[in-house]
């Protein structure tokens, strides 16, 4: 069982009060328990809701001491049960209000990820499909899933079969040629992704090459967090380029 003091994130404008620190002071405190801390881990989070610090006039963040109390609130319940985040914000929401919540056994994988966790904590095995199945599922022709293939857009892995992902991919590469856009024109897409993967990966590798079978597990939730922030990023881009704003 765990019981907080804390009463939950705050928000509102920051003045001199004691106990107010910055992010990068934050990141110190943190990192003692927590080594693999970021401050774009930091600001993810708070971008997800789950902590709100306060901003100076200027716009400065500034946390206090429940603020970094709830950072590693949050940072313990996915490195030691491996809980995503919209249930770490129930429990975050249960404990203002003062009641106790049961979290999973350390070490016992949450719903971080999709698919089974191993023992060990290595990575898991992604479901597969074959090539019927995806094309029954997707209602592409044999003709045009092979000329994808041909330019690099999609391919069977190693084993045979498809990874469930490429369900999405094949509907996104048929919905965008229903506006003129080619084969040719997205393989510029798809090898931008794959240099963009690769910068991402050399970011999580050391934490899956570490000999504890957590800080393995838990970088796969770091890698699941920053292919999310660099999609977002891309999405902004191409809205800005476009001129299109959010309403």
């Amino acid at each position: 069982m765990l019981r907080t003091p804390t009463g939950g994130a705050g928000s509102g404008t920051a003045t001199a009060g004691d106990g107010l620190v910055s992010i990068g002071t934050v990141l110190n405190r943190l990192r003692d328990e927590f080594p693999e801390v970021t401050i774009s881990k930091i600001r993810f989070l708070e971008a997800e809701g789950l902590v709100e610090p306060l901003r100076t006039a200027s716009g400065y963040r500034k946390f206090s001491p429940q603020d970094v109390e709830r950072l590693a609130q949050i940072l313990r319940m996915q490195r030691d049960h491996y809980l995503p985040l919209k249930v770490i914000r129930e429990h975050l929401d249960a404990l203002a209000r003062g009641e106790q919540i049961a979290l999973p056994a350390p070490g016992r994988r949450g719903e971080v990820l999709d698919g089974p966790w191993e023992q060990d904590g290595e990575r898991p095995t992604a479901a597969r499909i074959g090539r019927a199945e995806l094309l029954a599922a997707t209602e592409v022709t044999e003709a045009e899933l092979a000329e994808w293939e041909s330019y690099g857009l999609l391919a069977e892995a190693s084993g045979g079969g498809y990874d469930a992902e490429a369900v999405t991919v094949v509907r996104l590469v048929a919905d965008l040629g229903r506006f003129g856009l080619e084969p040719r024109h997205l393989r510029g897409m798809k090898a931008a992704a794959d240099r963009e993967a690769g910068l991402l990966e050399q970011m999580v590798a050391p934490l899956r090459r570490h000999r504890n079978p957590q800080t393995r597990a838990h970088a796969e939730a770091t890698a699941k967090e920053l292919a999310e922030l660099s999609v977002r990023l891309h999405a902004t881009f191409v809205r800005t380029a476009l001129g299109i704003r959010l309403q």
